[in-house]
């Protein structure tokens, strides 16, 4: 092969793993694979410098340092969010924001707000040109230099379409275990090592010298748009998507939700998950996804209205590790528990925190012994973010994962293609104990006064082997045989398993630990499949189209409703008595869906007289519809009010069918 043509293979080769790498985070090679393919293109451009060009890999090594950072105006002005500190300020927001809107509905987009240092980055025709600091907003500093050398960058954009100018927004970031890497090498060099990700990368990405930022190992994340020509999107999830198709590290975490209800109730989840990210967070931002709400929202002198950052208050403190316990979840996984000296965050004492599954502890090379960096963001979850690998004074055994479960020391399995080691045995009493921990609590089949300590009587004395045992036992045998319950208590234990029975079968599918399905997954379940019997019979390519399922959870639904202790649990249940059925609109003889709008997509617009807008959309998804929230070419019908705005204009662009308020009353009254 000629030199030109094995050098412009080796920048698409390289280019090609890049994106693998940092976009879609499914590398195919390995870093010393990775690394020669580099050191080839190297040589072949040593030999041939006339081929070097500016956007190839290779130059991310960065230039000569600069003498000084130059000061360049923004074509648009970097703007700063509002804050809020509590649920209450955030709902707020929200209402504030929806009356503005009064006649439409909101979609909102959920991401985590990286606690890095604003940058903004310009590409002309596909090359990366320009990288500037947010500054004052109007001014910043020209880090161009430094950002070329942050490998998720691209210096050319990939893809098809690429616009002729993107300038992107986001958040220049360092990992938790970068830092505890670079660390260990300041004290070697005889340097102070450094308090915080977000100090080190605001130092870094302001030194003149480009090879100094390159050792650091800076990363990006793109979370807004500045200048554009020739990008097309609609919605904020659509122009992220896009933003990873041209080879840019979109932020990572982000969720859609059809209204703030559905927004405030998602707060929880994001929070769970934030002690297992990699980098440091702040808070959470809220975005309204419609590009041409925000037009109509507009700006306040400083913020935009159409964005809120809920922020918390990050509080950490450094103690030792004194031991490291497993502990095994309702669906059988393993999960690592740091035990620590304890130490005062927050108003409270820490001495514990999880460790998330093992891969975590590979990542931060935690090791029992080690002095570990424990955070507690918003005063919630404790979190190890890294270990102090610098304070080490003498070598310390890495961390051997158990091979067998601890409590029926059954052999332990990896899940496919996956971080989670679990326990595959049905009958392992730790299970059974989570399960039924899970089962009796409130978002499961609300069981008053099944709590932990009577559980684990129940456990220890075989007194029930599944959660469908529950509704066999009776008052005389918890007297007899658990302490912690009196005559008078018995009785109302056993009403209020009685009473359980008929919560109906979105609530047993939430309650009976299938992996991936909760509260909302199972109400979808139900809503379209309302019999157990019609969920059985449902293929796995059925249950994937309903609206938000999708393959994994589906494949996890079929293959537990199939599996043999999935269709024994699931008779068991009948057998007892529990109602494996929803209440809807359904045929009596049947037992299916059969109202007007079963398997109808429906979008609500303009302002009702008949209905509140929670009423309809309620209405709607009693009858078997779905209640949407734009209009899309899979819209059935809308339903429009006075004042219809921007979704009445896109359903007679697309032809479809429109309902007056009044016609759709008169489709109810006549089915």
């Amino acid at each position: 092969m000629a030199i030109e043509d094995e050098i412009h293979a080796l920048r698409d080769q390289i280019r090609h793993h890049d994106r693998l790498y940092y976009i879609e985070a499914t590398p195919e090679i390995s870093d010393l694979q990775y690394d020669r393919l580099l050191d080839r293109l190297k040589d072949l451009e040593a030999q041939r410098p006339d081929l070097m060009t500016a956007d190839s890999p290779t130059r991310r090594i960065g230039d000569a340092p600069v003498s000084h950072l130059r000061q360049v105006a923004h074509a648009v002005p970097m703007l700063s969010i509002d804050n809020t500190y509590s649920r209450e300020e955030l709902a707020a927001y929200f209402k504030r924001t929806e009356k503005s809107l009064a006649d439409e509905s909101i979609q909102w987009v959920m991401e985590y707000k990286i606690d890095g240092v604003a940058a903004s980055v310009l590409y002309v025709d596909g090359e990366l040109r320009q990288a500037l600091t947010r500054g004052n907003g109007e001014v910043g500093d020209d880090i161009t230099h430094n950002v070329r050398t942050i490998d998720d960058l691209p210096a050319v954009l990939t893809g098809d379409d690429v616009p002729s100018l993107l300038e992107v927004r986001g958040e220049v970031y360092m990992t938790d275990a970068d830092l505890a890497d670079l660390n260990v090498r300041q004290v070697e060099a005889g340097l102070e090592p450094f308090k915080n990700t977000r100090n080190v990368t605001a130092g870094t990405i302001r030194l003149l010298d480009p090879q100094i930022a390159r050792s650091r190992k800076l990363r990006f994340f793109a979370h807004g748009v500045g200048r554009t020509t020739g990008l097309s999107a609609t919605t904020h999830t659509e122009f992220l998507n896009r933003l990873r198709q041209l080879g840019i590290p979109a932020t990572p975490g982000v969720r859609r939700l059809d209204d703030s209800a559905a927004a405030l109730a998602a707060v929880a989840e994001l929070e769970q998950a934030m002690p297992e990210l990699p980098f440091e967070v702040d808070g959470i931002v809220f975005k309204v996804d419609s590009l041409s709400q925000r037009e109509e929202l507009g700006l306040r002198s400083k913020s935009p209205r159409w964005v809120v950052a809920y922020k918390f208050e990050r509080y950490e403190a450094i103690t030792r590790l004194q031991r490291i316990e497993v502990q095994v979840g309702k669906t059988g996984t393993i999960t690592p528990v740091a035990y620590l000296e304890p130490v005062d965050i927050a108003d409270t004492t820490v001495s514990r925190a999880s460790l998330h599954n093992a891969d975590e502890i590979d990542r931060l090379d935690v090791r029992i012994g080690d002095q570990v960096v424990v955070e507690k963001a918003g005063k919630i979850i404790p979190k190890v973010i890294r270990v102090e690998k610098h304070l080490r004074t003498e070598p310390l055994p890495k961390y051997q994962f158990p091979t067998r479960c601890p409590v029926c020391d059954e052999p332990l399995v990896r899940d496919d293609g996956g971080v989670y080691i679990r326990c595959p045995s049905p009958v392992c009493p730790a299970q059974l104990r989570q399960r039924l921990i899970y089962f009796a609590s409130r978002t499961g089949m609300d069981i008053d006064g099944l709590g932990d300590k009577i559980i684990d009587q129940l456990v220890d004395h075989a007194m029930v082997q599944s959660v469908a045992d529950l509704y066999r036992l009776t008052a005389e045998q918890l007297i007899d045989r658990i302490d912690l319950v009196k005559e008078k208590k018995a009785v109302k234990l056993i009403a209020a398993i009685e009473a359980s029975k008929s919560r109906g079968l979105a609530r047993v599918l939430a309650s009976i630990s299938i992996r991936h399905v909760g509260p909302r997954v199972a109400k979808l379940l139900a809503r379209r499949y309302p019999t157990i019997a019609a969920l059985r019979g449902a293929t796995a390519e059925e249950l994937a189209a309903i609206h938000e399922v999708g393959d994994r959870i589906a494949t996890s639904v079929y293959e537990f409703l199939h599996s043999a202790s999935g269709i024994r649990l699931v008779d068991e249940l009948a057998v007892v008595g529990v109602s494996l059925q929803e209440a809807t609109a359904t045929d009596p003889e049947s037992g299916s869906p059969n109202g007007p709008l079963v398997g109808k997509t429906v979008v609500v617009t303009g302002t009702l007289s008949r209905y509140t807008r929670q009423e309809i959309k309620a209405l709607i998804e009693r009858l078997g519809g779905r209640a949407a929230d734009s209009v899309s070419k899979k819209t059935d019908f809308v339903v429009a009010g006075e004042n219809a705005g921007s979704k009445l204009t896109k359903a007679e662009q697309l032809g479809l069918k429109v309902l007056s308020e009044d016609g759709f009353a008169e489709l109810i009254e006549q089915a």
